[in-house]
């Protein structure tokens, strides 16, 4: 059944990674890292990873991640799947002397890896960066949905036993990158899914999807909803200082399900950075090259065809001076998709019953109804 879920990319690709991974020399440690503020796909990546290194050839191995675990539901994937992972402010990189880098790549300013450092490994279904094809082994699929679907195929090659807490790692991590297969997956996203689902425990599994969630949630939230701004099918809010970062893609997701939207946009202020997301409906669209265009040199961004994310520097600018710069970027998202910026407005809630509601246009791609918050 296995031989049947392998592609002949794995095949091929298990030959070389079990190459690079059998010249690791006696007492050599393993980093596996994550790109910062990790979401279910890269820690249900890096927990793969470092499995069938540690397992599968015996190797000491370290998984970390920089930034926080923010979302209500990756800590609790975190705590009740009891997947060891440290940060990377704890430990000392020097003791390092191999590095793997899973769902981010080397220099695109979302991870931990030191500038100078040539990861060994490097396996992401986000576009391929020039970086990257410097590095011993590459594995990047950017038609997969998940970075989480292309591990889980080399540790079916590996031969492996995947454990109970890594099949319901991998599912979550497939169901929320794809939004329960609403959202850009592939058929090996499938297959892995319905692989793994049986072994997976579905009563954590319940418990991760659904966690208690802080006050601090329904305040973003509230803010979000108060401050919303439309310009024709592009919805757009601006948070203040956020408590954690990953609130910023998680209102973005809802936010696309405004009746009448096909694109938002939420940013938000957390440390020293300006944190951007974009979601869009139009299967055409190009949102991690849309990113780039609207970050420039200021900062780091990247996406897949629907959903892109990035952040700029902030640490220059005045406290007073946030949001001014956030409605700038705001702007330039809004030239990018041909719209008029003079046509902007404020969408006030309380006028929700004088707004008529129109049913989507005909062929207009619905939009997914993920559970709240996805």
């Amino acid at each position: 059944m296995n031989d049947e879920i392998i592609g002949e990319a794995t095949r091929v690709g298990w030959t070389a990674f079990s190459e690079v991974a059998g010249r690791t020399r006696p007492g050599e440690r393993w980093l596996v890292l994550t790109h910062d503020n990790p979401d279910p796909d890269a820690l249900a990546s890096a927990h793969i990873l470092a499995h069938i290194l540690r397992r599968g050839f015996r190797l000491k191995v370290t998984a970390a991640y920089g930034g926080i675990v923010g979302r209500a539901e990756n800590r609790e994937m975190v705590k009740s799947l009891h997947l060891p992972f440290s940060h990377v402010r704890k430990l000392n990189l020097k003791k390092y002397a191999r590095f793997a880098l899973v769902d981010t790549q080397p220099r695109t300013g979302n991870n931990q890896l030191p500038p100078r450092v040539v990861p060994d490994v490097v396996v992401d279904h986000h576009p391929l960066r020039p970086p990257t094809t410097a590095s011993p082994f590459r594995d990047v699929r950017p038609a997969y949905g998940a970075t989480a679907t292309i591990l889980a195929e080399y540790l079916l090659a590996s031969g492996l036993p995947p454990t109970h807490a890594t099949a319901t790692a991998l599912i979550y991590a497939i169901r929320s990158e794809t939004q329960d297969f609403a959202r850009e997956y592939a058929g090996p996203d499938k297959a892995i899914y319905d692989r793994f689902f049986p072994l997976a425990n579905h009563r954590l599994l319940a418990r991760i999807q659904s966690p208690r969630l802080p006050l601090a949630y329904f305040a973003n939230l509230h803010e979000a909803l108060e401050s919303l701004e439309e310009y024709d099918s592009l919805i757009v809010s601006h948070l203040g200082r956020v408590d954690q970062p990953d609130i910023v893609p998680e209102i973005a997701d809802l936010l696309l399900r405004l009746q009448g939207k096909t694109w938002s946009l939420v940013t938000g202020v957390f440390g020293e950075r300006i944190y951007l997301s974009i979601r869009t409906t139009n299967p055409r669209a190009e949102a991690g090259a849309l990113m780039h265009r609207l970050l420039g040199r200021r900062g780091k961004g990247g996406g897949h065809g629907r959903i892109a994310g990035g952040w700029v520097d902030a640490s220059k600018v005045a406290p007073g001076e946030h949001r001014k710069l956030q409605r700038e970027l705001a702007l330039r998202l809004v030239r990018e998709l041909k719209k008029n910026p003079e046509k902007g407005a404020r969408v006030e809630l309380g006028d929700w019953q004088g707004r008529r509601e129109e049913p989507a246009p005909a062929g207009e791609p619905q939009t997914p109804a993920p559970r709240l918050p996805q």
